[in-house]
């Protein structure tokens, strides 16, 4: 026997089932979710904004949606994208996300206005 007065096998048989229950309360767990907030400015005054935000929401993957965006005033004529887009809190979505907006054709600008996360839900 070992250091454990319950014998190996009992031990072992116990090691198992706080593994298999650490697994089902992770893979209950939702990953938390951020929202962004960011200004798209457009490369002309002529560039077509909600065909730039179509191009946008066809663009993105990896868990990174576009919910809501606007069109807001900037100067003379020239307005901006103001969007709202929701992505997991994990290393490298920001990143991807702009490389993503930066690609599309008709985004000559993209600055963030805000992040915050929005819920983490466990089951």
């Amino acid at each position: 026997m070992g250091p454990y007065s319950f014998g190996d096998v009992k031990v072992a048989e116990m090691r198992r089932e706080h593994t298999s229950a650490n697994h089902a309360i992770l893979k209950d767990l939702k990953m938390t979710r951020l929202s962004l907030r960011a200004k798209i400015l457009p490369t002309g005054i002529e560039t077509d904004l909600d065909s730039v935000a179509s191009k946008i929401k066809s663009a993105l993957k990896d868990g990174i949606t576009l919910g809501k965006y606007t069109k807001e005033p900037l100067a003379f004529g020239l307005y901006f994208i103001n969007a709202e887009f929701s992505l997991d809190d994990r290393e490298g979505q920001m990143d991807s996300l702009e490389n993503m907006v930066r690609s599309v054709e008709g985004v000559g600008e993209f600055e963030v206005l805000g992040l915050s996360r929005t819920s983490v839900d466990v089951k």
